[in-house]
């Protein structure tokens, strides 16, 4: 009889397991339906930013260079609240400098360290403050390896590649969101 129990609860230990790991999600829970992406290039050795859709109450800009690594840093901008439109914005040089200040509302509030080199980074990090927004992230190499192949319109957004205005239209809430583009689902 003790063997029938004991064996029994192992049954309904081992069935537990089973169904607690069936019943998790590999998705973070918040994690949008579709890839999110932004788009960048650089442009007379200047890195560009094209968000691909206007995000609207832009309070801040954050971009981390080899995230989640020993080498990580950032860069922040801000603006006063009520935020600001944000879809095309001229972001560092790559001689190190900043681009000349055009009276643009979001300000550096955290610049990059002077000795820091952000064209030997592996990767971008991209994320806005103020509306509902999704991050993205990006490849530096392929960034400056690819963008003179590409005309000046064109972006690369992650892994989905090289894109145009045209291409961004087509293939937003289909294949990946820009990142201030509500998820559909």
């Amino acid at each position: 009889m003790v063997d029938i129990v004991r064996w029994s609860r192992i049954a309904c230990a081992a069935l537990l397991v089973v169904a607690v790991t069936a019943a998790c999600d590999t998705e973070a829970q918040f994690a949008p339906s579709l890839p999110p992406a932004a788009g960048f290039r650089v442009e007379d050795g200047v890195l560009k930013l094209w968000t691909g859709t206007p995000c609207h109450g832009v309070t801040g800009l954050t971009l981390i260079f080899d995230s989640g690594t020993q080498e990580s840093t950032e860069q922040a901008w801000t603006a006063p609240r009520p935020g600001v439109l944000l879809e095309r914005m001229d972001l560092l040089r790559t001689d190190g400098t900043m681009p000349p200040d055009t009276g643009e509302p979001l300000q550096v509030q955290t610049p990059l360290p002077t000795d820091y080199d952000w064209t030997e980074a592996g990767s971008i990090a991209f994320s806005v403050d103020g509306p509902k927004a999704y991050g993205a992230r990006v490849d530096v190499a392929q960034v400056l390896r690819e963008s003179a192949q590409h005309p000046s319109g064109s972006y690369l957004f992650g892994q989905r590649g090289w894109m145009d205005a045209s291409d961004v239209q087509r293939e937003n809430q289909k294949s990946f969101l820009t990142v201030c583009t509500p998820d559909p689902e």
